[in-house]
Parts: C-alpha cells; sequence; structure tokens
C-alpha cells in the first residue's frame, strides 16, 4: 500500500479509471457501479471500449508467452488490438488505471483460472510502467447478480415488493433470468441502468462472507488511489476473490 496520506491523494491526485468490458449493459451503464466512489470527487470511472469476451484458450496445442510486440499465435490479433492497445492509449497519461471486467457465467466458473491467465496475458504485454496499472475482474456470474442485494434499488424502478436475496448473490446461477423470472417484463439495458443509478453498492458489500470478486475489484480500485482501507465495502476483513486478488499485491501507486 501507499505511504502517501490520504489528504495528499485528494489534494494533489484525480485519478481516471478505464473501463473495457463485454456486455452492452456494460458498455453503456457500467460507469454507474462506481458512483459511491466518484462521489468523492477524486476520481472517475468511464468505458474505454467494448471487447470481445475471451475464452479460456485458443490453442490447446501450443501456448506460448505473448511478446512484448503483443503478437501471438494463440490470440487473434483482434483481440490484442482492442483490450492490450485500448489501455496503452488511456495509461500515457498520469493517475489513470485500466480495469477489464467480463462476466464469469455459471458455464464458465471452473475455467475461471484459465480466463483470468488470458487476459492478463494481454495487459501483461504493456510496458512495465503501465503493468500494474492494469487489472482484470469479473462480474459474478453477472452483473445483475448485484441488482438482487440491493433490493430497494430493483423496487424503486419496477415497483416491485422484495427483499434482498438470501445468500451470497455471486451463487445466482442466472441472475438475469431470476430477475426475469420475478419480473417478467425486465429490460436489461433500460431497467438496469436505472437500478445501477440507485444501487447501494456499500449496502452490497456489506456481509464480508458475500460478493468477493466485487469487493476484489472495489478493494483495488481504492488502494490504486492511495486510500486508507475501512470498514466501507468491507475491505478491511471481508473476503476476496482469490484469483484475482492476486493482483492487490502488485497495485502500483
Amino acid at each position: 500500500m501507499s505511504s502517501r496520506t490520504n489528504t495528499d491523494s485528494q489534494k494533489y491526485h484525480y485519478f481516471q479509471f478505464g473501463l473495457l468490458v463485454t456486455g452492452e449493459t456494460e458498455a453503456e451503464h457500467l460507469p454507474k457501479l462506481f458512483k459511491s466512489l466518484m462521489e468523492s470527487g477524486w476520481c472517475t470511472f468511464k468505458v474505454l471500449r467494448r471487447v470481445p469476451q475471451l475464452p479460456p484458450d485458443y490453442s490447446q496445442k501450443k501456448k506460448k508467452k505473448l511478446k512484448a510486440t503483443g503478437t501471438n499465435k494463440g490470440i487473434p490479433d483482434k483481440y490484442i488490438q482492442q483490450i492490450a492497445w485500448e489501455a496503452r492509449k488511456h495509461l500515457n497519461r498520469p493517475d489513470t488505471y485500466v480495469i477489464m471486467v467480463d462476466d464469469l457465467e455459471h458455464d464458465r466458473r471452473q475455467q475461471a483460472q484459465q480466463v483470468f491467465e488470458r487476459y492478463r496475458e494481454i495487459l501483461d504485454t504493456l510496458p512495465a510502467t503501465q503493468r500494474t496499472h492494469a487489472s482484470v475482474h469479473f462480474l459474478v456470474n453477472m452483473l445483475e447478480a448485484y441488482y438482487l442485494a440491493d433490493a430497494n434499488a430493483i423496487n424503486a424502478v419496477l415497483g416491485t415488493s422484495l427483499a434482498d436475496y438470501q445468500g451470497d448473490v455471486e451463487d445466482i446461477r442466472h441472475p438475469k433470468n431470476y430477475l426475469g423470472n420475478l419480473y417478467p417484463n425486465f429490460k436489461e439495458k433500460e431497467h438496469g441502468g436505472k437500478i445501477l443509478q440507485r444501487l447501494n453498492v456499500e449496502h452490497v458489500l456489506s456481509c464480508p462472507d458475500t460478493c468477493k470478486s466485487l469487493r476484489t475489484l472495489f478493494k483495488w480500485s481504492v488502494l490504486c488511489m492511495g486510500q486508507p482501507l475501512s470498514d466501507q465495502y468491507q475491505l478491511l476483513n471481508g473476503k476476496l476473490f482469490d484469483i484475482t486478488r492476486s493482483q492487490l499485491d502488485y497495485t502500483d501507486q
């Protein structure tokens, strides 16, 4: 963690987080998920680009490390262009960070490590000074899961009378279908954007035993800004996602 004090971070730095996303709703609305961080006035989150979702591996026979030039037979050039090149462009400015955000649907949960490594391989083609400013994180199993942890946000938009989901929403097999069964007229982008605008992420992350992947994403962001960890979002003692938490050791502030 940085030795810089919270006051120093606020006074001299304005942090810009660029998001690379794979989904349509995320491309339009994901920055709203971070509104509680942006309300501090010290950072902003914006979508840089929607990119294709990577499968765990393209080449089972040959899996080579990416070269510094960003070329590799295992990953098509178009993915390198859309991820690494976009990240490099954003990271050319001071106090900038990039977050690659992908859904980790139920069918891919058993391959989470491989999926993570594919994205991480591309980001590791960045110059050494930029690599620790880029990370990979997952919405588990998809963005809509987190709506169900804050029923007040859903009720305000859909006029329902739901209660918070009892259990870990990251364990819901297909959150979009789950929500659609509760409200058949649910429209992913239209209603999702309005729910995200009202979503209380501090409430979503209030249980230290749940939402490990989302908490890891927020912890990485807070560490990048040199902010002290607190009980907000349960960053001090809350559980983290084993696969993406490794990036917390390399936050470069």
